[in-house]
């Protein structure tokens, strides 16, 4: 499967590299660094050239390298627009991974609700993020997993009527940057590195 993935990545970054937008430090946006370019990508240093991709200087040969190739790829000058915030399941053709989507990017959080509430302003910290105002549910926050796409978790805390439950919710051009498939991708490895933070405080 590895094998399969550097494939991607390779094909992926050979398309970006073999005529290298003028304009892509402004679009990611990063900086320039020699040949590659630098940018945060899920709360770590990602380095993007030819040659290939790193996060903390640690290659990336698996899910997460295509999914940062592919947003190089869509990368455009076109800002993130934050609001009005947007459900998965209103993008065009997500219905095929909505329920992936649920199972690996909301539920798998529900457990760690408590221990997120207590780190929620170290997981800020590390992915970029703030609290929102106005927004519903026991707490939230906005994170940005990639520079120019903005995830919104609300966390439901458990009661004696419901369990606990988590939202997960898009900045509203989010699908600007990368594929729908992308998109769901974006938030399970977002997810994922939420717990792998709580998993370091321990």
């Amino acid at each position: 499967m590895n094998d399969n993935y550097a494939k991607i990545i390779r094909n992926n970054l050979d398309m970006l590299f073999r005529s290298v937008p003028e304009n892509l430090t402004q679009a990611l946006p990063g900086k320039k660094k020699g040949t590659s370019f630098e940018f945060e990508a899920f709360g770590e240093i990602c380095e993007i050239g030819a040659e290939g991709i790193t996060l903390n200087g640690k290659n990336q040969s698996a899910a997460v390298g295509i999914l940062i190739s592919l947003y190089a790829l869509h990368a455009c000058s076109e800002p993130c627009i934050p609001e009005p915030l947007k459900a998965f399941k209103d993008f065009s053709d997500s219905m095929p991974y909505t329920g992936a989507f649920a199972t690996h990017t909301e539920h798998i959080l529900v457990p760690h609700t408590p221990k997120i509430l207590s780190a929620s302003a170290i997981i800020m910290e590390k992915l970029r993020g703030k609290a929102p105002s106005g927004m519903s549910g026991d707490f939230s926050f906005i994170v940005y997993p990639l520079p120019k796409i903005a995830l919104c978790y609300i966390f439901y805390e458990a009661d004696e009527d419901f369990p606990a439950s988590v939202t997960c919710l898009f900045s509203n051009n989010a699908l600007r940057f990368l594929p729908i498939d992308g998109l769901a991708d974006t938030g399970e490895y977002t997810s994922r590195k939420i717990i792998s933070i709580l998993d370091s405080l321990s």
